[in-house]
């Protein structure tokens, strides 16, 4: 069985005792240890579910099934029809001409942003205008046109570069302590989650503690809303409503449900909420009872802190694309283990602080990175 369980509960002080029985394999095979990562995340979650209930049975877990739920986006149907997060033209590997890039453009504005700087939209001319940037440079002009991109380095550069430094600095995943207050005894069943995340990592872990029992909703924004068809995925058992954070009324509504909520999850970059008052810090001191759990690309510190990032950025960045590749172009993990491991394990954070709060009361705050996890 893999350590993973025993590692979150060290980062977030509870005891997660509670014997695991894996059975099978996941038949994710590749260079890494993607198994280990996915069958321990949702072990974790699981573990710190039946400590919540009161349930000391063993978790038993299937790990055909772990690898079944971990690309769980590939399998969704609408009528027979894939609407699972697919990726657009523009996001893959381009070669530049010092090596390679990956490019995110699955959004309508990051697409824009990438033609932009290379002059097209359209993938030959792409490639073309591609091939006479050097990697770092490209990753540079298309995040500072507002986009999304990453250039795709080997593990020991990463580890030389400023943000991988800051990256090795950090734990898997933070559980602190925020305000002070009694204890709270919040359960699975009618837990009060806020759900304010994106894509994919943020969406399963509220997907899975609505699967628990909780009671959650999704807000999200009238502008660069998130693709409707990955919800039909990532959206089952919660409720959804739209919110403009920039009107007054409904930044009163979100305040109403925020000292109503339980638990507040976040999947925006770091920064993309603070002028509204809802980054972590500011929710502890308006809302003291809240656990908050933030979830981000490249983690909270570093010169990246800010940047926008997929698991697929993440993966090109931090050297696992050049080891999951061959000699002549990089490669990827066989699921967007990233992204899903990172959610299981968000889940078990807000749950591991839900347990925290039982026996010394007060508010707490999560942190979480697709980076952290690549590490």
């Amino acid at each position: 069985m893999t350590g993973l369980p025993a590692e979150v509960a060290r980062a977030t002080g509870v005891p997660l005792d509670v014997p695991v029985d894996v059975r099978g394999s996941t038949g994710l095979g590749g260079p890494l240890a993607v198994p280990d990562l996915v069958v321990g995340a949702v072990a974790a979650q699981l573990a710190a579910a039946r400590l919540l209930t009161g349930d000391r049975s063993p978790v038993r877990l299937d790990a055909a099934h772990v690898a079944l739920a971990v690309r769980s986006e590939r399998f969704a149907r609408l009528d027979g029809r894939p609407v699972g997060l697919g990726f657009a033209p523009l996001s893959r590997f381009w070669r530049t001409a010092d090596g390679w890039l990956r490019l995110h453009g699955n959004y309508p504005h990051h697409r824009a942003a990438a033609a932009s700087v290379l002059g097209s939209d359209d993938v030959a001319a792409v490639a073309e205008a591609a091939a006479t940037w050097t990697a770092e440079a490209l990753e540079t002009a298309v995040v500072a046109a507002g986009g999304a991109a990453a250039a795709v380095r080997t593990p020991e550069e990463w580890a030389a570069s400023p943000q991988g430094r800051a990256v090795s600095g950090l734990p898997l995943l933070a559980l602190r302590r925020t305000a002070d207050g009694a204890p709270r005894r919040a359960g699975l069943r009618g837990l009060r989650v806020l759900d304010l995340t994106r894509v994919i990592a943020g969406p399963v872990a509220t997907r899975v503690l609505a699967s628990n029992g909780a009671d959650v909703l999704r807000v999200d924004g009238p502008r660069l809303p998130d693709q409707r068809d990955g919800l039909l995925d990532t959206g089952a058992g919660k409720r959804h409503v739209v919110l403009d954070l920039a009107d007054a009324r409904d930044r009163a509504t979100v305040e109403e449900l925020l000292a109503a909520a339980d638990v507040v999850v976040q999947g925006y970059r770091p920064g993309a909420l603070d002028a509204f008052g809802l980054d972590p810090a500011a929710l502890a001191q308006r809302h003291p009872h809240l656990v908050v759990v933030r979830l981000s690309a490249w983690g909270t510190s570093g010169p990246w802190a800010g940047r926008r990032g997929f698991d697929s950025l993440v993966q090109a960045a931090t050297g696992v694309a050049t080891v999951c590749g061959t000699s002549g172009e990089p490669g990827v993990l066989p699921a967007q283990a990233l992204d899903h491991a990172t959610g299981y394990l968000a889940a078990a954070t807000v749950l591991a602080a839900l347990l925290r709060q039982r026996t010394d009361g007060g508010g707490w705050s999560g942190e979480l990175s697709l980076a952290q996890t690549a590490q």
